[in-house]
């Protein structure tokens, strides 16, 4: 069944991307949420660098999430096919799954496998957090969730256009909850309930182990809540950021960052036990 979602050019759902990453940035400069001293445009050049190496590693992976999408629905393959569910229903579904398989699932094992978080980990070595740092990621680590992109799509049986859509969201998403902004505490807190909030993933960038391997989720924080990952801490305002071997100015650039997966810090173990 087409929908109005498969007709809208991906140049306008890339616009609208840009639009949201554009005004988050603006928005962080007049109401941070943290006073970060840095250069902001010299951190937004490094961050957006990975955007590109992202787009490269996504487009070259593109065939693979269409043909996988496309014969699902062809053959009405996957769970949410044999189960009958309407288009409603389905599409909710849909978005949940690609939520938590392609998503949460994926971002919690890059933590817990090492030679995966040795990838996935320049992400956090960003000791400035604000909307750009949601671009920053290895090429080999979008490989991975491209890799669980597809699993997912096949494992549920996910049409085309809804990934489209979950891949729009899960963008802003990503801007919104990296973003430098002040909310008022309530307004964080109660977001936090439903969707992840600016708050709550600040903490999952702390310097601290136990609170880095927490609130893995994406979109929907219910996926923390549920597996027991959330983490919430008194004040987000005293947070640390970044990883205790990775403090040298060094690691903002990009070539050092690009090499980190394959070097080891002096003194430092596998997974970095952080205090």
């Amino acid at each position: 069944m087409e929908t109005f979602f498969e007709h809208i050019p991906s140049s306008y759902r890339t616009g609208l991307l840009v639009i949201g990453l554009l005004l988050l940035w603006v928005i962080e400069g007049f109401i941070p949420r943290f006073a970060l001293k840095y250069n902001r445009y010299k951190h937004a050049g490094t961050n957006l660098f990975f955007t590109l190496t992202t787009a490269i590693i996504n487009l070259g992976f593109a065939f693979a999430v269409v043909k996988s999408s496309e014969w699902t629905s062809h053959v009405q393959f996957g769970l949410l096919y044999w189960l009958g569910v309407p288009l409603w229903l389905h599409t909710i579904l849909a978005l949940l799954m690609l939520d938590f398989m392609g998503a949460y699932l994926i971002h919690l094992v890059q933590h817990k496998v090492a030679w995966m978080w040795h990838f996935h980990k320049i992400h956090h070595i960003d000791t400035s957090i604000d909307v750009t740092t949601a671009l920053r990621h290895h090429p080999v680590e979008s490989v991975f969730r491209v890799v669980a992109l597809v699993a997912t799509i096949i494992i549920m049986g996910i049409p085309i256009w809804m990934v489209m859509l979950y891949q729009s969201l899960s963008a802003l998403m990503a801007q919104f909850n990296h973003a430098n902004i002040h909310l008022p505490h309530w307004l964080d807190k109660g977001l936090s309930w439903i969707i992840v909030s600016p708050d709550m993933h600040k903490v999952h960038h702390s310097r601290y182990q136990p609170e880095t391997d927490s609130n893995y989720a994406n979109i929907f924080s219910i996926w923390d809540r549920i597996c027991g990952t959330f983490v919430t801490v008194p004040d987000t305002l005293q947070l640390k950021y970044g990883l205790d071997e990775y403090q040298e100015p060094k690691y903002q650039e990009i070539g050092s960052l690009l090499k980190v997966p394959w070097e080891r810090p002096d003194g430092f173990s596998e997974k970095p036990v952080n205090s």
